[in-house]
């Protein structure tokens, strides 16, 4: 009998840990299915995402996929291809799961659901109360829309930073993000800067209270070399930082390990937010309960195959 085929449409798929840890998934889990990377350049033109939606979609044995590094791109390039989104996919304008059911082709946003478990495993009960510190987040693609949007859903009942603010090289991105945020309707102070440079970046940086958190969604240090931050950058003392890459160079995240001590950082890399992502999206695809004493077992088998 044929293995039915899971997608991770990605960037460098196969330099990816989940090449090696979802056969051990698979078979804990009893799903029967193969993963199959698909690489495509990053901002890739319609066409490209067009033609891996639709072969997905003919594909029999094709039952889902997860989404890396395309999430708002894929989307906008195939919404007509999809015939149902989630809420929180038309909320963010991105997808990061597709699962395939009774012949429709189903999208979801999964990321602030993941991003808001791995914060969870990273902040003290209690960190935002009072607003006294900020999130600076790099970059406003996926990611930061999926983090933003996961925080200011969970609302006011452990309290909300003072600032989100958003810096990003591109002012279109920024103009998606904003439109976004604007349909929460939360209570959330946003604030968007456009990025010239690393100079504009460190500049924003001195400006954040001690205790805030820091993070690198830029992509940078894994699909592109580099980093969105100077070797002269001071994080704020106390502060978290969060690199959302789990592989790589990761220049951002290793000058935060060169403060770490003097600064009294929380230095903390994408791994945990890299297994809730998947985690979910096999959830949702195959239509299974992972509860936490599951993903407990899953973290332990991935363990083995983390790269770094």
């Amino acid at each position: 009998m044929r293995k039915s085929k899971f997608l991770f449409i990605g960037v460098s798929t196969a330099g990816s840990s989940i090449m090696k840890i979802f056969p051990q998934w698979s078979a804990r889990l009893g799903l029967g299915a193969e993963i199959v990377g698909c690489d495509l350049p990053l901002r890739s033109a319609e066409n490209a995402y067009r033609r891996v939606l639709r072969e997905m979609r003919d594909d029999p044995l094709v039952v889902g996929a997860l989404v890396t590094a395309h999430k708002i791109d894929l989307l906008r390039a195939c919404r007509d291809l999809i015939d149902q989104l989630d809420e929180q996919a038309a909320l963010c304008d991105e997808v990061s799961c597709l699962a395939k059911r009774n012949g429709r082709l189903l999208a979801f946003a999964k990321d602030p659901i993941s991003s808001a478990a791995a914060l969870d495993s990273m902040l003290e009960r209690g960190h935002w109360r009072g607003g006294e510190r900020d999130v600076f987040c790099l970059g406003a693609g996926g990611a930061a829309v999926a983090i933003s949007v996961g925080m200011a859903q969970r609302g006011l009942a452990d309290g909300l930073p003072g600032r989100f603010i958003l810096a990003d090289i591109l002012p279109e991105r920024l103009e998606s993000i904003r439109r976004i945020h604007q349909r929460l309707g939360s209570r959330m102070h946003f604030e968007y800067h456009l990025s010239e440079s690393v100079a504009d970046n460190d500049a924003l940086l001195a400006e954040l209270p001690a205790g805030s958190l820091v993070i690198n969604a830029t992509g940078l240090g894994k699909d592109k070399p580099g980093s969105p931050l100077s070797r002269d950058a001071l994080f704020p003392r106390a502060g978290l930082v969060w690199e959302l890459n789990y592989r790589g160079r990761r220049d951002f995240m290793r000058r935060a390990q060169e403060q770490a001590a003097a600064r009294d950082l929380r230095v903390v890399d994408g791994w945990d937010y890299f297994l809730h992502g998947w985690t979910q999206a096999i959830a949702e695809v195959f239509q299974i309960l992972i509860d936490g004493a599951a993903f407990k077992q899953m973290a332990e088998l991935a363990a083995a195959h983390r790269r770094l």
